[in-house]
């Protein structure tokens, strides 16, 4: 079975919208507002592009990541890594043809189906809502955070509001970083 990793930017009180500076979001951009730069807070995320074998995102995620990440170097290890969109509504045709082989599943059944395939980690970025869903199926094994110092109220949240019975975490790394943000990694206990 291969193990899925939600990785997500995410403020201490656990929003992660709009963390690279979407619009209509009031606080977009959030994690290089008022905070230094250090490179070793993001060395988990070049590893990140090293270690994983597939992409899964949500249609939002998708439609903000497209149009950029297949031209910029910071994300040259995604280019030709097999992309998987969940979607009801996107079709073949809504898909970029520059950012290598990418496939559209319409249910979170799809994506259990695709953890039982060969192959390594899938990765998943962004997307808030997908995460919600893939949490509340008991699909994600790990979570790779970058926590920021900041309270923002209002915004997506990473985790589901769903009412639903406790799940344990193991934290398997941690770091913090003088620039106050924290690298916290956790598996799901089963």
């Amino acid at each position: 079975m291969r193990t899925l990793i939600s990785t997500a930017f995410v403020s201490l009180d656990g929003v992660v919208e709009a963390p690279g500076g979407e619009p209509g979001y009031r606080n977009a951009g959030w994690t290089f507002k008022d905070i230094e730069f250090l490179p070793e807070a993001f060395e988990i995320k070049g590893r990140e592009q090293q270690e994983a074998t597939a992409m899964l995102m949500g249609r939002v995620s998708y439609e903000a990541f497209s149009p950029v990440w297949p031209d910029m170097e910071d994300f040259a290890d995604y280019k030709e890594m097999p992309k998987y969109v969940v979607s009801t509504t996107l079709s073949p045709d809504d898909l970029v043809t520059n950012w290598g082989e990418t496939t559209i599943l319409r249910s979170v059944d799809e994506v259990a189906a695709l953890k039982e395939t060969e192959g390594g980690p899938i990765i998943v970025h962004g997307s808030a809502t997908l995460n919600h869903a893939l949490s509340d199926a008991g699909l994600i094994d790990r979570y790779h955070l970058l926590v920021f110092p900041f309270l923002l109220g209002a915004g997506k949240r990473l985790f589901s509001a769903t009412d639903k019975d406790a799940q344990k975490l193991k934290l398997v790394e941690q770091e913090a970083y003088a620039n106050g943000v924290q690298k916290q990694v956790f598996d799901v206990v089963r």
